[in-house]
């Protein structure tokens, strides 16, 4: 992965997770908040998405709609558990 490729993960990863923040709870994270979940959802998106056999292609869209779909399931899951404790 080169520097180029980095930045455009970040970037996505962290609109991602600015948005699945907002669909989850009318609200969004820090910057980093946001980067972090968006990077974690969008690494569990693409293996959910893989699993199931979904691909959505585009260039900034597919992995937009990936990124932010695994973040709110990772945000879901994470309540649940917290909700348990």
């Amino acid at each position: 992965m080169n520097l180029e490729q980095l930045i455009v993960f970040l970037l996505i990863g962290g609109i991602a997770g600015w948005l699945a923040g907002l669909i989850s709870r009318g609200g969004s994270f820090s910057l980093l908040g946001n980067v972090i979940v968006g990077v974690l959802g969008a690494l569990f998106g693409g293996w959910l998405f893989g699993v199931l056999g979904i691909s959505i292609g585009g260039q900034w869209l597919g992995p937009l709609v990936t990124a932010t779909v695994g973040a709110l399931i990772l945000l879901f899951l994470l309540r649940l558990i917290r909700k348990k404790k």
